[in-house]
């Protein structure tokens, strides 16, 4: 366990702005581990004491169904945070976590943050403003969901890491591995392959690997976006993936 500085903790879209005291005071009780993969971080209805960052890695929400069937969630990278939101909610996980990419994990206390909440302005802000982008994310996934084709979720998703990457070149790398990007997206391994087969028909796109290469990327959003109600490039989704 290692201890986190209010220099890298500034970097952290939640704490932007913050006074230097504040940040060395969060810091303070700010701890971060390296965990492989596969590493339980909580289990649904496991009581909540802290909250998380990203540093580097993936990490995998899910639930489970009583037949033992994984549901994922949402799958958290670089600089998501999570566990934050039950600050205004019960004090228990509303889903559990696991290291689904080697990474490094930063963890806060909750009382910290309830604390620092109710006395600045700033963070409370920085929070809702958190809060309200993951609000909005999960609307559009519900909304694609009924709108959209198997395809066109996948089209969507990539997109998103061509914004992401803010160059919105021909190249887009998968972030993670293709069964867990079909769990992401709601889909079964085979209907994820299927789908993935009538894209890279539709869009001329070549596949190597977790590379995916093609001329522009207006084919694949003319294709994706039609039937949805954001226009591209969806900005409010930037930061998601």
């Amino acid at each position: 366990m290692d201890d986190v500085t209010a220099a890298a903790l500034s970097k952290i879209p939640i704490f932007n702005g913050l006074e230097p005291d504040v940040l060395d005071k969060i810091a303070s009780h700010a701890h971060q581990n390296t965990y492989k993969k596969g590493k339980i971080l909580f289990i649904h209805g496991d009581i909540a004491e802290h909250y998380y960052i990203v540093k580097s890695g993936h990490v995998k929400l899910f639930r489970e169904t009583l037949d033992g069937t994984q549901t994922v969630i949402d799958v958290l990278s670089e600089n998501d945070i999570f566990g934050h939101s039950l600050l205004f909610e019960d004090n228990r996980y509303p889903s559990s976590a696991e290291i689904a990419q080697t990474g490094v994990i930063i963890s806060l206390p909750l009382s910290d943050l309830r604390e620092e909440m109710y006395k600045n302005n700033d963070i409370a802000v920085n929070l809702l403003r958190a809060i309200t982008l993951q609000l909005n994310h999960k609307d559009r996934e519900l909304e694609h969901r009924f709108t959209q084709s198997a395809t066109q979720r996948i089209g969507c998703f990539l997109l998103r890491q061509a914004l992401k990457d803010k160059t919105g070149r021909p190249v887009i790398t998968l972030p993670y591995d293709k069964m867990l990007l079909a769990a992401r997206l709601g889909m079964q391994p085979e209907t994820f392959s299927r789908a993935l087969s009538r894209l890279k028909k539709k869009t001329g796109m070549k596949i190597e690997g977790a590379c995916i290469h093609l001329d522009t990327l207006d084919r694949l959003s003319t294709y994706t976006c039609s039937s949805c109600s954001v226009k591209f490039p969806c900005k409010d989704l930037i930061n998601k993936s």
